[in-house]
């Protein structure tokens, strides 16, 4: 079993733990988390889940943003896209708004890419904060990872995502429009 952080030490990279960019990759059909939030349970019901853009999460993005850094992530989607993907896609938007940049990758392309199914955030291409899920995808807690082989691949792993991932809005056009 890894060494997990603390939710401080956690919290701490995205502010002053780093200087340029967090990348993330999520891999995951869906979050426990998502799914036990009363926003998920609206939008199940076809409900607009208001989503608040200004919640602490996109209040430190726009902050990060502001002060020249940058906060991107790639989700893997799968064709057809998983609930708990589409419920991301579908409130994406307010990350977005605060600064975030989102993209998109079928499962496919990721498999073609050789993509691991790993959820992990990589800061300033020197850090690494592996996110750690049960089957049930509820999350675990997280390991620092620092080693320079293990930083390396997470380093080729995003160069090898970031530039086919579609933005958010574009592969949201696609999902809606079935093609």
């Amino acid at each position: 079993m890894p060494e997990f952080i603390t939710d401080e030490q956690f919290d701490h990279f995205f502010g002053d733990g780093f200087s340029c960019e967090a990348w993330r990759l999520e891999s995951r059909r869906g979050y426990a988390s998502d799914r036990e939030d009363a926003a998920y349970q609206q939008w199940v019901r076809g409900e607009d889940p208001a989503v608040d853009p200004g919640r602490p999460w996109c209040r430190n993005i726009s902050a990060q943003v502001a002060v020249g850094k940058a906060i991107r992530r790639v989700r893997i989607a799968d064709e057809p896209i998983a609930e708990g993907q589409a419920y991301l896609l579908a409130t994406g938007w307010a990350n977005v708004l605060a600064g975030e940049d989102i993209r998109h990758l079928t499962r496919a392309a990721a498999d073609e890419l050789g993509l691991p199914m790993r959820d992990f955030w990589l800061f300033d291409s020197a850090t690494v904060l592996e996110l750690h899920f049960d089957q049930q995808d509820n999350y675990l807690g997280t390991e620092l990872i620092e080693d320079p082989a293990a930083v390396a691949e997470a380093c080729r792993i995003r160069d090898l995502a970031w530039p086919r991932a579609v933005v958010r809005a574009e592969f949201a056009a696609r999902v809606l429009s079935g093609a």
